[in-house]
C-alpha cells in the first residue's frame, strides 16, 4: 500500500515510530543552539513583505539548487523582483524529489501557512498570494515565529567584537519568553593569514579598551570578551576548523609569530600552525573556566568559486566539503587542552561523513566521570543533514557511544522559517528506534524509549548547556 506524501506519519514506518513520534517527540520545544539568526531582526520582530524575503533571501542551500537547475543569477541574488524570485523557486522545487529540500519546503508551507498543495510554476501564484497575506497579518514577526516553533534558547553566531546590544535589548522585552543568547564565533581571531587579521586586531583593541600590539595584551583582549558574552548569557563558543591542525608552541613562539603578521601580514603555515595551536589552547582554558560549551565545526572547504566570492562574498552557496586527515591534530588538540587546565565540553562536528568514525571514537577518549556526555559526536551537519545522513550519524553514535545522551538537533540557518528541521530531525529519530524495535534490536517498552526520545530531543541540551536563566523584563 502506498504511503501518502507529508501526512501526519511522514517518515515513519511502523507503529512504534509513530507512538514515539505522536505521544514523545512531536510536542518537545526547541533549543536552536547552533544559528545564523540575526539578533537585530529577533529584537526588531521582523516583518516579511512577502514569502521571497522570509525565505530565499540569504539561504544559499536554495540558491546552490537554483543554480543547478539552470536558474539564472539575477533570480537568485540579483535585482529581479521578489515575485520572479519566487517563481524560479516554484519551477525548481518539483525537480527536488529526493533532496531534503523537497520536504523542508513543504514542510514549512504546511506548518507556517496551511498550505498543503505541492509548490509548482501552476499554482505559484495562488501559493504567493495566500502565504503574504498571512505574512502581513499578525503572528508572523521573527520573534512571533520563534515562539510559535515552542523554542526556549537561541544561541545565534557572533563575532567577538560584536557589542551584543541588540541581545541586551531582547532581555528587556516583556512579551517574549525565548532566551537570545550570543554565541563566541573568534575564526577572525585565528585567521592569521588571512587579510582581515589585521583590521580585525584593531578593531578588537577599540572593543575591548585593551593594547593589543603586543601578545599578552591580544590574549587578555580576548579573555576579556570571553567575559563579555558570558556576562550576556553566552555559553557557547564555535570554531570553524575547515583544517585541523596542532603544533607546539611555547608562549614566546606564539608571541614572536603574533608580531611578525602585524608587521609583514604573512607567516609560513608551520607559524601559523603554531599561533592557531596556541590560541585554541588558551581559549579552550577559558570555556573551561566559565563552564562553557565548545563547538569545532571540521571540514568545510570555502569560497571555492572565486568569480563568484568576489561577486556576492562568502556564504552564498560555494562551499563544499572537505578532505584529508585530522585524526592526529584533533587528538593532540583536545590533548593539549585538557592538560592546559581543563577540556570544556566540547561538540565535533565534520562536514565529511567519512569523518565520522574519527569524531566518534576520539569523542570516547575525552569523556569524564563527572559530566554526562561532555564530548559530543555532533549531529549531521550542512551536506549531510537529510535522512540518510542523520540515521548514518545517529547509528554511529550508538555503536560506539551513547545515544541516549545525545544532544540532539540544531537549525544553522538564518532562515526564522528552519524550524521544521527539527521536526524532520524527530521524525528520523524515532522511525530509527522504532525499526529497532519491530526488528527485535531492542525492546519493546515505551516508557524507556520514549523517555530516550525526549532526551535527544531537548532535555540533554538543556542539561548539557546549562544556560541562564532569562527573567525578561515586566
Amino acid at each position: 500500500m502506498t504511503k501518502a506524501f507529508l501526512d501526519e506519519n511522514f517518515l515513519l514506518s511502523n507503529p512504534t515510530a509513530e507512538i514515539l513520534y505522536h505521544q514523545y517527540a512531536k510536542d518537545m520545544p526547541i533549543i536552536d543552539y547552533h544559528c545564523h539568526l540575526s539578533p537585530q531582526e529577533i529584537y526588531e520582530n521582523k516583518e516579511f513583505k512577502n514569502i521571497t524575503e522570509a525565505w530565499l533571501y540569504g539561504d544559499h542551500y536554495k540558491w546552490r539548487l537554483m543554480r543547478a537547475n539552470g536558474v539564472e543569477e539575477r533570480l537568485i541574488t540579483g535585482d529581479a523582483e521578489d515575485y520572479d524570485k519566487f517563481l524560479a523557486w516554484a519551477k525548481t522545487v518539483p525537480t527536488l524529489i529526493g533532496n531534503p529540500l523537497y520536504h523542508w519546503t513543504h514542510l514549512e508551507l504546511q506548518r507556517f501557512f496551511g498550505v498543503h498543495e505541492l509548490l509548482n510554476e501552476q499554482n505559484a501564484p495562488l501559493i504567493w498570494e495566500k502565504v503574504n497575506q498571512k505574512l502581513q497579518g499578525q503572528g508572523f514577526g521573527a520573534r512571533d515565529l520563534i515562539v510559535n516553533s515552542k523554542v526556549t534558547v537561541v544561541c545565534t553566531t557572533d563575532d567577538p567584537t560584536d557589542h551584543l546590544e541588540y541581545h541586551k535589548q531582547i532581555c528587556k522585552l516583556s512579551d517574549f519568553p525565548v532566551a537570545v543568547l550570543p554565541s563566541f564565533r573568534p575564526d577572525k581571531a585565528l585567521e592569521i593569514n588571512r587579510e582581515t587579521f589585521q583590521p580585525w586586531v584593531a578593531r578588537l583593541g577599540e572593543v575591548s579598551g585593551l593594547d593589543v600590539s603586543g601578545f599578552e595584551g591580544f590574549l587578555n583582549a580576548l579573555a576579556s570578551r570571553v567575559r563579555h558574552f558570558h556576562a550576556a548569557g553566552g555559553r557557547v563558543s564555535d570554531h570553524a576548523l575547515d583544517t585541523v591542525v596542532y603544533e607546539e608552541a611555547t608562549r614566546e613562539e606564539a608571541a614572536a609569530i603574533f608580531g611578525k603578521a602585524l608587521k609583514e601580514g604573512r607567516v609560513t603555515p608551520l607559524e601559523e600552525a603554531k599561533y592557531k595551536s596556541y590560541v585554541l589552547v588558551f581559549l579552550g582554558k577559558q570555556y573551561a573556566e566559565l563552564g562553557w560549551a565548545m563547538q569545532y565545526h571540521i571540514h568545510a572547504l570555502r569560497n571555492n568559486n572565486t568569480a563568484m566570492f568576489r561577486h556576492l562574498g562568502p556564504d552564498t552557496g560555494y562551499d563544499s566539503v572537505n578532505d584529508g586527515s585530522f585524526a592526529r591534530s584533533l587528538a593532540a588538540l583536545l590533548d593539549a587542552q585538557e592538560l592546559a587546565g581543563g577540556l570544556p565540553r566540547t561538540i565535533l562536528y565534520s562536514l565529511n561523513p567519512v569523518d565520522y568514525p574519527v569524531l566518534a571514537s576520539l569523542a570516547g577518549c575525552f569523556q569524564s566521570g563527572g559530566t554526562v556526555g561532555k564530548i559530543q559526536f555532533g549531529t549531521a551537519w550542512w551536506f549531510n543533514d537529510h535522512i540518510e545522513g542523520m540515521q548514518e550519524q545517529m547509528k554511529l553514535l550508538a555503536n560506539q557511544g551513547v545515544l541516549s545522551r545525545f544532544i540532539g538537533m540544531l537549525t544553522d540557518s538564518r532562515s526564522f522559517l528552519s524550524y521544521t528541521r527539527h521536526e524532520y530531525f524527530r521524525r528520523i529519530l524515532c522511525d530509527l528506534i522504532g525499526t529497532w524495535v519491530q526488528e527485535g534490536k531492542a525492546p519493546e517498552d515505551l516508557e524507556l524509549l520514549g523517555a530516550m526520545v525526549q532526551n535527544i530531543c531537548y532535555n540533554n541540551a538543556e542539561q548539557y548547556f546549562n544556560f541562564p536563566t532569562v527573567v525578561h523584563s515586566k
